[in-house]
C-alpha cells in the first residue's frame, strides 16, 4: 500500500512543482519505487510539462468531473514512474473528490507525490486531506517564511502530519534565513536543503528533471539525500571531493542532523 505525500506552498515561485517532479524520479529511478505523479494545482497545473507531457488527452479534471476513469488519466514515463497531469483549461471539478481517486491507486505504487496549489483554498485543502503526510517548501526569506508559517498552521489545524521542510533556492548568503531561523520560527524540522542550482533551470528546458539530466549537480545530490531518508535509506555522495570536504571539516548542517532523526523514527515504527 502506498504512503501518499502532499508537497505544499501557499506562496509561488519557491519551486514546489520543480521539486515534486525532480523528487518523483530520483526515488524512481534511484531507489526503484514505483512513484505516482499527481498534479493537484488544479487552477494552474504545469507538473506535466517538466516531463515533456503536452496537450494530453485525458487528465485529473476529468477523472472529478466523472467522465474518465483515473486508470485513463495516467501516463507512464518509464514503468517506475507515472505521471497524472492537470488540465489547464478544464471545467470547474470538486477537488475534495481528490482523496478518493487517489485511494483507489494506493495498491499500485509505493509513493504518490501530491504537487498541490499554492493557493489558500480549496485545493491546498484538498491535498491536505488527500495526503498521509506533508512536505512543505519554502525559501529562505521572510515573505516566504509568513507563507510557511502560515500554511503550516492550517495543516496542523487540519491534522495532516507535516513530516518536514524542503528549504529550497539557497545561496549560503550571510543575508539569508539559517536553517535554524526557520524551524525556530515554524516548530518543523527542516529535512531537504537544496542549492540555487542552474542545473534545475537547464533540466526544465529540457523537460527532463535534473536527477537525469544533471546526475552529479549540487541540486541532484540533495535530492538523493531527501529521497533517501523518505525511504529509509542510506545514501553517500558519489563525488570525491565532497567526501574529501566532509573527511577534513567533518560539518554537519542540521537537516542532515533532522534526516537520521526520522530514519530512527521509521525504523521504531
Amino acid at each position: 500500500m502506498s504512503n501518499i505525500v502532499g508537497v505544499i506552498s501557499i506562496k509561488g515561485g519557491v519551486g514546489k512543482t520543480s521539486c515534486v517532479a525532480s523528487l518523483g524520479a530520483v526515488l524512481a529511478e534511484s531507489f526503484n519505487k514505483r512513484v505516482l505523479l499527481v498534479d493537484a494545482n488544479f487552477t494552474a497545473p504545469n507538473l506535466a510539462f517538466h516531463y515533456g507531457l503536452v496537450d494530453v488527452p485525458v487528465t485529473l479534471h476529468h477523472v472529478l468531473t466523472g467522465s474518465r476513469t483515473i486508470m485513463k488519466a495516467i501516463y507512464e514515463y518509464n514503468k517506475k514512474l507515472h505521471i497524472l497531469p492537470g488540465s489547464l483549461l478544464g471545467k470547474k471539478i470538486n477537488p475534495f473528490l481528490l482523496r478518493k481517486e487517489l485511494n483507489t491507486l494506493r495498491e499500485f505504487y509505493d509513493i504518490i507525490l501530491i504537487d498541490s496549489s499554492p493557493n489558500l483554498n480549496n485545493e491546498i485543502m484538498a491535498t491536505m486531506i488527500a495526503a498521509d503526510e506533508l512536505l512543505v517548501i519554502t525559501t529562505p526569506d521572510y515573505p516566504t517564511l509568513s507563507c510557511t508559517m502560515h500554511a503550516i498552521k492550517i495543516a496542523k489545524e487540519r491534522k495532516t502530519p507535516i513530516t518536514g521542510i524542503i528549504l529550497n533556492k539557497m545561496r549560503n548568503k550571510s543575508f539569508e534565513l539559517t536553517i535554524e531561523d526557520i524551524e525556530d520560527c515554524c516548530k518543523v524540522p527542516v529535512i531537504g536543503y537544496l542549492p540555487d542550482d542552474i542545473s534545475m533551470l537547464e533540466s526544465l528546458a529540457h523537460s527532463k528533471p535534473v536527477s537525469l539530466h544533471s546526475p552529479l549537480s549540487n541540486a541532484s545530490i540533495e535530492l538523493h539525500k531527501l529521497a533517501a531518508a523518505l525511504v529509509n535509506q542510506q545514501y553517500k555522495d558519489p563525488r570525491f571531493f565532497s567526501q574529501f570536504k566532509q573527511w577534513i571539516t567533518k560539518d554537519v548542517r542540521k537537516d542532515e542532523v533532522n534526516r537520521d532523526v526520522l530514519r530512527q523514527r521509521q525504523n521504531h515504527w
